[in-house]
């Protein structure tokens, strides 16, 4: 059941940063596109669907190359829904 996959929202705040915000923000949704995860980009945060060890993977190499970049410090929030089946982006956005 851990190969299971979930649905992820993914928030980056950087906040002492010498780079201008958004192209932190830009990094970090090239390195999900590089991912092969499927992504959504969204005005507040980027929804990704894959396993939870794949997604937290993810997750962990976001932080680690903004904080290797200018970034001093940096907020991730992060949204996990999870089910005993595969979760898909489809199945919630059916009916729109």
């Amino acid at each position: 059941m851990s190969d299971r996959k979930i649905n992820a929202a993914i928030q980056l705040l950087p906040i002492d940063t010498k780079e201008v915000r958004w192209d932190v923000v830009d990094r970090a949704i090239a390195i999900i596109d590089k991912s092969g995860l499927n992504y959504k980009v969204c005005p507040f945060e980027t929804v990704v669907e894959g396993s939870m060890k794949d997604v937290l993977a993810l997750i962990e190499k976001i932080k680690d190359v903004s904080l290797e970049k200018d970034c001093q410090e940096i907020i991730i929030n992060i949204k996990i829904h999870a089910a005993t089946r595969d979760l898909s982006f489809d199945e919630k956005l059916e009916k729109y």
